[in-house]
């Protein structure tokens, strides 16, 4: 499924028929499936989108990650397996356009423990097939300003957004400036409120690839919720 340089990851994204999923093609331009969509024909939405085009639309539970030297594939899927056998599907709080760090994002409006405790299990599940991370990796994990639990987390499990620090997002942009969140924001609420509107629920989890550095992330596998 992937090179030994390749990443994999377990994430939340939108059912095939959930119009989140259609929303967020046509505002990254591209659908996590790995086909690319019809972006909204404002100028400037490619720019502000790339690097969340590349991620794919998602939330993270288990960060990206290289597997370590002997894990496999399926080893990877059974565990992860194994996380979605223990917990039953669940309705997720209503989503909203938010600021997240200069970033937009979709946010949870309500805390949910069950969201919290999936992402719990996925990371400490999953970190015996963990590579360690490189110094590369470190590096730009480790910016100036980082609290004790951040930090903690990055020598620990290799990210600094794990269990008490972890939070739901879903990214829309890069960091942005003042001026143009105030162009932005608007916009993007605009375009997904119709989606967000509606209730939805989580169903599944999903295997994330990153076949190669710089390489998209394409989803390789739905596994369902069936605790």
């Amino acid at each position: 499924m992937i090179g030994p340089e390749g990443r994999v990851a377990l994430y939340y994204a939108p059912a095939d028929d959930d119009p989140l999923r259609a929303a967020a093609a046509a505002w990254l331009g591209r659908d996590p499936a790995g086909s690319m969509s019809a972006r909204l024909p404002l100028d400037g939405l490619a720019e502000i989108t790339a690097d969340a085009a590349r991620y794919g639309f998602h939330a993270t539970l288990k960060p990206p990650m290289r597997l370590r030297e002997g894990a496999t594939w399926t080893a990877l899927r059974a565990a992860a397996t194994e996380v979605a056998a223990a917990v039953p599907a669940f309705p997720l709080p209503p989503l909203a356009v938010a600021s997240l760090d200069g970033f937009l994002a979709l946010r949870e409006t309500a805390p949910s423990p069950a969201l919290q405790a999936l992402a719990d299990a996925a990371v400490a599940w999953l970190d015996h097939l963990r590579a360690p991370p490189d110094p590369a990796e470190l590096d730009r994990r480790r910016p100036l300003g980082r609290s004790a639990a951040e930090r903690a987390g990055i020598a620990r499990w290799g990210y600094p957004y794990v269990f008490a620090t972890w939070f739901f997002h879903m990214t829309l942009s890069r960091r942005l400036s003042e001026a143009e969140h105030a162009l932005w924001r608007p916009r993007a609420q605009a375009h997904f409120a119709a989606a967000l509107a509606l209730p939805r629920r989580m169903m599944d989890l999903c295997l994330f690839v990153q076949p190669a550095p710089g390489a998209p992330f394409v989803i390789a596998e739905r596994l369902p919720l069936t605790g």
